[in-house]
Parts: C-alpha cells; structure tokens; sequence
C-alpha cells in the first residue's frame, strides 16, 4: 500500500515519508496534524490518499515532532521546516516534481519555490495560507490565547471534549465517526507541547513578499465556509502569485470528506492540473563523447565532482547533507546518463568529467 522511509534533516531530526501510487511524483507538503500509518485507517483522510494515488506517485511526510517523525523537537521555523521539505526531496532523489501545500504547509511551500525554481513543475495550495495570522485585534489575540489553553489543558486528557472543538471546526459536516477519528489524531500525532511550541513559531512566519517572485503554473483550491483557514487567505495566495488560477469550494470543511460534491471538484481540478505532467521528457540522448557530461543534473554534478576528489560515497553524503542511499542513486542515473556501467563506470565518469573541464 506505502512504503514508509525516514530522512534526515540538515539538523540532525528524522523525517518520515511514505511513497504511495503510481505517475509523476507529488510531494505533499506536510499538514498540522498527520500519522503516516493512522491516516491509511481513517474515514476523513483515506480518500484523499486512494484517489490521489491513482494519478500520481504520492510523497507525503509527516512533520517534524509530529507522527512517526522524531519526537521532542523544539525548532519549528522556518528554515528547520524547509530543510526537512529539502532532506525528503534529496533521499527520494527527485529532479522535478509538483509540490501541494496543505493548509500549514503553504509558506513552507513557497519558500522552496522560491529558492529551487528549477525543480518544481507546479505549485498547488489546499486550504493554505501565505502567513501568520492576523492577531491585530483584541478579539483575535484572546481568541487565539483561548486556543491554546485548550491544547494545554485538553490535548492529552482520555475523552476528547476539548479536542472536539477542533475537530468541529476542521470538518463541521462529519459524522460521530469521524469526528472521534479526529479527536483520536490530534493525541495520537503529536503530544501538548510540541502542538503549542510549533503553533507558536508558526505564528512568526510571513513570506507574503516572497510570492511575487514565483514564476510557475500554481492552482489554490480553498473551501469558502473553512473555518480553520479562513476563504481570504486563499484569495491571498491567488492574488499574490502571478498567473494562480483560484478554484473556490463550495464546503464548510477544512478536509473536504468523500461524500461531499465538493470533493469531486477538487479531484477534477488537482488531475487536470497534473496532467501535463504525466507527459515524460524526452530521454537525454546518449553518446560515447564528453558533451553527455552536459545532461547531468546539478545534484548529479556535485556528486561526480565530490567523487573525482577522492571522496567515497560515505563521505560525499555528509559534505552534501543526503543519505548514502540518495548518493548511490544519483550515480546511478550518472551512469545511465553517460552510457556506462560495471565496476568501471565510476572512474569512466569522473574521467569524462575532468576531460570536460
């Protein structure tokens, strides 16, 4: 059903992903509240991995602090997040893939597109956001401290009414069933303080001034009546992104459940999107002379160069900060690329990449 593996960000923390379905890779970048495993089982987010696996090769994570990732984490900015977005992306050995941003995950999303516009196909947001949220007023700052004593207090107790707001809040149309599939994640993903050190340092990040510098074909999909990201910020996103096409759902839940037409409009909209991606580049053409050297990927660059210093595979994952697994990969396709192979390949590689230089 999945294959679950485990990256290790710049800092040292362990992220798990898990690999699912078939076609262009999709890298779901990471919600508040996920579980690898407990997601499979459930009646709110099953769905949503069937039916995008069934036009994509899904990559999806769970962030760090949160599910099977490591635990106890303290660091939850910016940068701590987007690196452990990058350590999935290098241990999968991806090249170009489409990225969608669920709810949390957007500013995430859009740095990285920002800093690595030459590895993205396509940017989606559901039911994101560009920044922090708005606490300007009295209202909204007792709101949100009022929020968080309910994590406080009620995150870890054994029945669920406090959790139960928000659960209400993220799928206002569910059933009893999947309400308590709710209440039963928010325990299970991550413990009290991890849920408010990282709500807390969420609230410091705003890269709304970052969106102007995007340059690639973005869908935003965002339910109208969602209570937990309200409609405007996605009317944010849209506006902010030159060329976003905004696809408004008519829902009141923040995760769109199974039997809702909204949800099929999602689906019908998040396919088209990914179709021009299901086209596969022309295979780079190989020949016995030092130019194929010129259809290596940057990443496949540093890794021949680092290797013409001398440096074992080992050696080259910690300069590069990717497991030794990612390096052996990126090799590979080196090989491929230059038409070699056998216990030859590395030195004939590294050679055609000195001649070249």
């Amino acid at each position: 059903m999945q294959d679950i593996r485990f990256a290790r960000s710049l800092d040292g923390v362990g992220i798990a992903y898990a690999v699912h379905g078939s076609g262009p890779p999709l890298l779901v970048d990471a919600c508040w509240l996920s579980h690898l495993q407990f997601d499979w089982q459930s009646p709110v987010w099953r769905h949503f991995l069937v039916e995008l696996g069934e036009v994509a090769t899904v990559i999806r994570y769970d962030e760090r602090g949160h599910g099977l990732s490591d635990r106890g984490v303290t660091d939850h900015s910016l940068d701590a997040r987007l690196a452990d977005l990058e350590a999935v992306v290098d241990d999968m050995g991806l090249e170009r893939f489409a990225l969608l941003a669920m709810a949390q995950g957007g500013p995430v999303a859009i740095e990285y597109a920002a800093r690595h516009p030459d590895r993205l196909t396509r940017l989606a947001f559901y039911c994101s956001y560009p920044g922090a949220e708005d606490l300007t007023t009295p209202e909204a700052v007792e709101l949100y401290a009022a929020f968080e004593a309910m994590i406080k207090v009620g995150w870890a107790r054994p029945t669920s009414e406090f959790r139960r707001v928000f659960s209400s809040m993220m799928i206002p149309g569910g059933t009893e069933e999947q309400m308590r599939w709710l209440d039963d994640l928010q325990k299970m993903s991550v413990d009290a303080e991890t849920a408010v050190l990282a709500r807390r340092q969420r609230q410091l990040i705003d890269v709304s001034d970052r969106m102007a510098d995007l340059d690639l074909p973005t869908l935003v999909l965002h339910s109208r009546g969602d209570q937990m990201i309200r409609f405007e910020e996605g009317r944010a996103l849209a506006t902010g992104i030159g060329g976003a096409r905004l696809v408004a759902l008519e829902s009141d839940n923040h995760i769109l459940l199974a039997d809702e037409p909204a949800w099929q409009v999602f689906l019908r909209e998040i396919t088209a999107f990914l179709a021009p991606d299901r086209v596969p580049e022309p295979a780079p053409r190989i020949s016995a002379d030092t130019s194929t050297v010129s259809s290596l990927s940057p990443r496949e660059l540093d890794i021949l160069t680092l290797a013409a210093r001398g440096l074992d595979n080992d050696a080259i994952a910690a300069e590069l900060v990717l497991s030794v697994r990612t390096v052996e990969r990126h090799l590979q396709n080196s090989y491929a690329k230059l038409g070699l192979q056998g216990r030859t390949a590395r030195a004939a590689a590294v050679g055609k990449l000195l001649s070249r230089a």
